[in-house]
Parts: C-alpha cells; sequence; structure tokens
C-alpha cells in the first residue's frame, strides 16, 4: 500500500511541477512578455540617447515606459542594425521599439527627433 501512495505522490509533483514553471516564464523583471522577434508594429517610446558604444555595439538610452509593462529607467541596449550607432548622438532624443532578441533587449525600430 505504501508502495501505491508512494508512485501517486511522484506520479502528482511530476506532473505538477513542469505546469508550475511553465506558469511563471512571463514575469521576470517585465522582460518575459517580449518575444524572441522583433514586432515591427511595436509602438515607439520616446528616449534619450545617454551614451553610444560603438565598440560594444550598445546604447544607453533613458526612456519611457515601454508597451511590455517595464516602466520608464534608463538602460543598456543593443541594436540590431550596427550603422545606427552613427546615426545616434548623446543627449539626442529618439523614438524607439525594442525587443527581446537572444537574451537581450535590442532597439529594432527607432526614428531621430528633431
Amino acid at each position: 500500500m505504501k508502495t501505491i501512495a508512494a508512485i501517486a505522490f511522484v506520479a502528482t509533483v511530476g506532473f505538477s511541477v513542469p505546469a508550475l514553471a511553465a506558469s511563471d516564464q512571463g514575469g521576470h523583471a517585465g522582460h518575459g512578455a517580449m518575444s524572441e522577434t522583433p514586432n515591427a508594429n511595436a509602438a515607439l517610446t520616446e528616449g534619450m540617447v545617454k551614451k553610444v558604444d560603438k565598440s560594444a555595439g550598445k546604447v544607453t538610452v533613458s526612456h519611457g515606459p515601454l508597451p511590455n509593462g517595464m516602466p520608464a529607467m534608463t538602460m543598456v541596449f543593443r541594436v540590431k542594425d550596427m550603422a545606427w550607432l552613427d546615426q545616434m548622438r548623446d543627449g539626442g532624443k529618439i523614438r524607439f521599439a525594442a525587443d527581446q532578441i537572444n537574451g537581450a533587449m535590442t532597439i529594432v525600430r527607432f526614428v531621430l527627433e528633431q
């Protein structure tokens, strides 16, 4: 009888744990809502370029809230196209869309503001 109870317990836990793990994948630091592929139709967010690091292929941007629920903050982004870094200037205003690509927040579209 104890063997049957032990098998039932292991089976229940074995089926429950993957379901619990899968249900919590969307809330990690607000980034989980973003997909692994760029969304060309994503709303643009206003931001100010704080630093352009061409050698690292990154840009630091102070931005408003992102559509995925991330609050306003200053953070480092990769860029989809390295040539974009030549267009960005410290202190310059941009509007941009960002997405999670290969585990890194990446600007996938941007427009220079005047």
